[in-house]
């Protein structure tokens, strides 16, 4: 009997077979976008493996997990795992898993990127140069005094697998590192201090925790207020996480010279968001982890993890602590 397959996300059928290597006979079936939860639950009923989505946000909650009882996996194509009820699942004996690690480094580029081009004002000059202007301008010239990654603090909240990579590349920089996360870590170079302290003594912060219960609006006005005036913000986790409406509000005052944003509260950022229109932000349309070398590993990992769960064996990476096939 062929296993049934559901696919969330937005890949074609040929690639979806092409994750079992043609050891197992499956039957795929395909929830197109745009996202139609009856469309979910008819999808997963039944069936034996689904392939969560991240980016449509499909949403798995407690009515179609209650259809999936006997599914051996949820994979999400993805690190975050934020559109399935994974509590629910961990309740009906259903292990969610999810691609943790796949874009670690890519996304790590891209915040070093962000943080040098916010510290060095890199797209100003460019707007300027565009505009006819150069350097010698005294106006230019005061735009683009910058600072040195090497000579500012950066505060990193959740040294798990980005945070750790972003902050090994800092080092490389000589730059002072300081990390928070509820996790012991360790990674040398970099002291574990409090939220408190980290929000209080840093020029450069960004963002790398999983948002979940806890995490949502981490980052309120509170938090903001006790950044140092002149600091820089750098979301690339989960939009979420951060109150938008607070970041717009620290922007606006000046209290914070500017931000780098891969994620958003709502997503794709509304054309009226006033994140639009700000000089000193750096936006990126949820890309951060978007290389060849990364959707590679992600393909490789969401593959091997299905042919696990088929195999009998224990899957890779499961957030919800459901222990099934070998261990």
């Amino acid at each position: 009997m062929n296993a049934r397959v559901a696919c969330l996300s937005p890949f074609d059928e040929a690639t979806v077979r092409a994750m079992f290597q043609g050891r197992h006979q499956v039957d795929v079936v395909l929830v197109p976008p745009p996202p139609a939860q009856p469309a979910v639950l008819a999808a997963c009923t039944g069936a034996d493996l689904v392939i969560g989505d991240q980016r449509h946000k499909h949403r798995v909650d407690r009515a179609v997990l209650e259809r999936m009882r006997g599914c051996k996996l949820l994979q999400m194509p993805s690190v975050g795992f934020d559109t399935v009820d994974y509590r629910a699942a961990a309740e009906l004996g259903i292990p969610v898993a999810n691609a943790a690690g796949y874009n670690k480094d890519a996304v790590a580029d891209w915040t070093v990127m962000a943080m040098i081009a916010l510290l060095r004002h890199s797209f100003q000059g460019d707007r300027a140069l565009r505009a006819g202007r150069w350097r010698r301008d005294d106006p230019v010239r005061k735009q683009m005094l910058g600072r040195e990654l090497g000579a500012v603090t950066v505060g990193i909240i959740g040294l798990g697998n980005v945070g750790s990579s972003v902050a090994r590349r800092l080092t490389a920089f000589g730059t002072r590192i300081l990390f928070t996360d509820v996790v012991a870590r360790d990674v040398a170079g970099a002291e574990r201090v409090t939220l408190d302290t980290l929000l209080k003594e840093s020029e450069v912060i960004c963002i790398h925790t999983p948002l979940d219960v806890p995490t949502g609006a981490l980052i309120g006005a509170a938090e903001l207020a006790k950044m140092k005036r002149g600091a820089f913000l750098i979301n690339a986790a989960r939009g979420p996480i951060v109150d938008q409406k607070a970041l717009v509000h620290a922007l606006r005052s000046g209290h914070l010279a500017g931000a780098g944003l891969d994620v958003y509260e709502v997503e794709p950022l509304p054309v009226d968001s006033p994140l639009r229109t700000m000089e000193n932000v750096v936006l990126s349309p949820h890309a951060g982890g978007a290389t060849v070398e990364a959707d590679a590993r992600l393909m490789e990992m969401v593959g091997d993890n299905l042919r696990r769960a088929l195999d009998g064996q224990a899957p890779l990476n499961v957030v919800n602590a459901v222990r099934v096939g070998a261990q």
